[in-house]
């Protein structure tokens, strides 16, 4: 047997927001499914205790941690999106940067044409290429 690598998301009670957002960012993305906190159980009700869902055929998951840590994401680990035309890329970029920072702004970088870096309003980064 294989084992199975996933990208785990844990956030803090936005984690099925940021999970939504980021499926209609994709083709080829859903939801698989999400377990929620219930009454009495460490975290809080409704909050995300574990959710599954793919991001253009690849498989994420992601968490509402009931427990307050002492760090957040940071750029140091991305997600890296080869993007199939420029009028995706331009989409994802404006969509993920609203409300939170560009670290690149689109430009042609000499690695790639088009390229931008941002950290979306949710905590994670994402590096756009126009593949």
């Amino acid at each position: 047997m294989a084992s199975k690598i996933k990208t785990h998301l844990m956030f803090e009670g936005v984690a099925e927001e940021a999970m939504n957002f980021y499926v209609s960012l994709f083709a080829n993305s859903a939801v698989q499914h999400v377990v929620k906190y219930g009454p009495g159980e460490h975290g809080a009700e409704g909050s995300i205790k574990i959710a599954a869902f793919t991001l253009a055929g690849r498989d994420f998951q992601c968490m509402d941690s009931p427990v307050k840590h002492g760090f957040t994401f940071t750029p140091s680990i991305s997600l890296f999106v080869d993007c199939e035309s420029e009028a995706e890329l331009d989409e994802a970029f404006r969509r993920l940067s609203e409300g939170g920072g560009v670290l690149m702004p689109l430009n042609n970088y000499g690695f790639s044409k088009k390229f931008g870096w941002v950290n979306d309003r949710f905590g994670p980064s994402w590096q756009l290429n126009l593949a």
